[in-house]
């Protein structure tokens, strides 16, 4: 891979996508709808030679495929908020696999776990699709959509993440309450504070995100991206209150407080259905990636926890 776009550039994941790729000499478009966070995204960068970008609507396939035109790889990191989940996800599918066929791409969709639902087996990526929630179900369909052979010339694969966490994680569960202790303030957790769970470092998902679309074999499947291990939220706080000093109360919030504030914020509302991760988890098998692609990357909680907060104290 010489050439590759990312789509939702200044995400999350998008950010870490295209610092993996820029480290590996890979020349990268960066495509995003906000002028100004590209702009940032390019000083962030020091205005690296190989990255430059493109505005544009991920919803209007024409504007990906004018951006897209000589890229090999189309990474595809944009989201929707839970809220519009129902009404543009699909939409938002649709679009970019109509761009990636109309251009024959390899494109790279990243998602989450919703689709499988309850944890009834090994979490590796036969792990039955069985989503008891609106979420999950149109997840499915979403994927369906992603490998539906309407598509002729797009050669396509999933990777899944679990709860992550990372200097540049702007919507995951664990924000609030790095933000919070970052900037020494009471704060909140969301789920049970003794629950321990799977999170995955970000910059860790990019080196394996990566390494997956450039094996050609890998396209047409679905890629389980794992963590580092379980750790829990009290776990999380200790190391977090350890590296900033801040012993603020950090309030754990349960479904039915969830439930309440969901009476007045709508994102929180929408969070209610999926607590049950909060509460059962649900844990990744990497046997996949290290039996085709290699050892996994496991930066530690306490190194990339670090990482995380001196960023989101720097931003304060």
């Amino acid at each position: 891979m010489k050439t590759a776009m990312v789509l939702g550039a200044t995400g999350g994941t998008g950010q870490v996508i295209v610092s993996e790729l820029l480290s590996r000499g890979i020349e990268v478009i960066a495509f995003g709808r906000s002028q100004s966070k590209l702009d940032a995204l390019m000083v962030e960068h020091d205005y690296n030679s190989k990255l430059t970008y493109k505005l544009g609507n991920i919803f209007d396939y024409h504007t990906i495929i004018k951006a897209a035109e000589d890229v090999e790889v189309i990474f595809q990191c944009a989201n929707v908020k839970y809220q519009e989940m129902k009404d543009k996800l699909l939409l938002l599918g649709e679009s970019v696999m109509k761009a990636a066929d109309t251009l024959g791409k390899k494109i790279v969709i990243v998602d989450g776990i919703y689709v499988y639902g309850h944890q009834v087996a090994k979490g590796d990526e036969s792990h039955p699709h069985q989503p008891h929630t609106k979420k999950g179900k149109i997840r499915v369909k979403f994927e369906q959509l992603i490998f539906s052979p309407e598509w002729k010339r797009a050669n396509s694969l999933i990777v899944r993440l679990p709860d992550y966490y990372g200097p540049t994680s702007q919507n995951s569960y664990l924000q609030p309450t790095l933000e919070g202790i970052a900037a020494n303030k009471i704060s909140i957790f969301i789920g049970n504070l003794k629950k321990s769970r799977e999170y995955v470092y970000l910059p860790d998902a990019a080196k394996m995100i990566v390494n997956i679309a450039l094996k050609d074999d890998a396209y047409g499947e679905n890629w389980n991206i794992p963590g580092a291990g379980l750790i829990s939220g009290k776990e999380i706080i200790r190391i977090a209150r350890q590296v900033t000093g801040n012993r603020k109360f950090v309030i754990p919030l349960t479904k039915n407080a969830i439930r309440f504030i969901g009476l007045f914020d709508l994102f929180m509302r929408e969070i209610i259905e999926i607590m049950y991760l909060t509460k059962e988890g649900f844990i990744l098998s990497g046997e996949k990636y290290e039996k085709r692609i290699g050892p996994i990357p496991k930066t530690s909680f306490k190194k990339g926890l670090e990482e995380t907060l001196k960023r989101l104290r720097h931003v304060e």
